[in-house]
């Protein structure tokens, strides 16, 4: 087993563990998402069975205009974050010091998904071998190419 394939392994292991995934939603709802930089954005959805406030901390994959983010579901269309936006669209978003941001999540279709993350891969080669050796040893398959959501944050 090579190091890169410890890491993935441990890397999917984190990603399955509810509380160290969930540890970064307390950091945004206190004000510190500053620390994340501007790779990783809080998203608050709504259950779509249960209407109930549901949070996930995402990986930006583009920020395109001031009040554009695109994100990526690592887990696919399975992602319960996805299928709930898939069902309301209606999100607030937390990055850096901008927080409860009222924004419309849109999916991309998967031509739109592809350009974005080749568009990733090129911006963050190193980052994406990582990510998705990880995602493929969680998911326990291959990745290709990954759902895609635009955020489009609404202006005041």
């Amino acid at each position: 087993m090579t190091l890169a394939d410890t890491a993935a392994g441990l890397g999917a292991r984190a990603l399955r563990t509810r509380w160290l995934v969930r540890a970064p939603i307390r950091l945004y709802r206190a004000g510190l998402g500053v620390a994340f930089g501007t790779r990783l954005l809080m998203l608050e959805h709504r259950g779509r069975r249960t209407g109930a406030r549901r949070y996930v901390v995402l990986e930006v994959v583009d920020h395109p205009a001031p009040d554009e983010y695109v994100i990526v579901s690592g887990f696919g269309d399975r992602a319960q974050w996805y299928r709930n936006i898939r069902a309301d669209p209606r999100v607030r978003v937390w990055t850096g010091r901008r927080r409860a941001l009222p924004a419309t999540a849109t999916p991309l279709t998967d031509r739109q998904s592809a350009t974005a993350l080749d568009h990733y891969i090129h911006q963050h080669p190193r980052a994406w071998k990582n990510l998705r050796a990880t995602i493929e040893h969680a998911t326990g398959t291959s990745v290709d190419t990954l759902p895609m959501v635009r955020l489009h944050i609404a202006r005041p």
